[in-house]
């Protein structure tokens, strides 16, 4: 099935769920019969920004990485859903300007709501000292400023927020008609 390349890019702080949404998300737009591809934070950084640490400057190279591949797939009509937590909103305009079809979700949680979810402990590390950038902690996340839809995971469940971005991706025409 033809359809539209887009960009859903999900960002927020780490263990907002953006991972379990963006999957949910992305396993739905497969039903539809649309070509799919996942970009995640955890698995780019294995492979194709395994170079960079977590420094502004690293961060910003990574999303500037990331905003190529996504460019190259989007034009291509591939529904690329990336999830990164993209903290600053400089590097999200220039993810915008650059990928074209691009529809920034902002997966918002607090930060009390983050560290409840985090079973793996970092931002328990990161307040020890053991990790250093972790954002929300020690290294700033930028709420974004032009969001094309928000949704509240600690407020909403998994499936509501799905829904809710199916909705919004209706109304905004990159899905098809089913």
């Amino acid at each position: 099935m033809e359809h539209k390349g887009f960009t859903l890019w999900f960002t927020g702080l780490a263990c907002s769920g953006k991972t379990v949404l963006a999957d949910k998300v992305a396993e739905e737009l497969r039903s539809r019969g649309m070509k799919v591809e996942r970009l995640d934070g955890d698995t780019v950084r294995k492979g194709l920004t395994r170079d960079l640490g977590f420094s502004d400057e690293d961060r910003r190279m990574n999303i500037e990485r990331v905003t190529f591949v996504a460019k190259l797939l989007t034009r291509n009509g591939v529904a690329v859903l990336a999830s990164f937590i993209s903290p600053f909103n400089d590097i999200r305009a220039y993810s915008r300007k650059e990928i074209g079809d691009y529809i920034l979700v902002y997966v918002k949680c607090s930060l009390e709501g983050c560290e409840k979810r985090d079973t793996k402990g970092m931002y328990a590390r990161a307040r020890a000292g053991e990790i250093k950038d972790f954002t929300g902690i020690d290294s700033p996340f930028e709420e974004p400023d032009n969001a094309d839809i928000i949704v509240e995971t600690d407020k909403q469940t998994i499936e509501e927020s799905k829904n809710f971005i199916l909705q919004k991706l209706n109304i905004m025409g990159y899905l098809p008609r089913l």
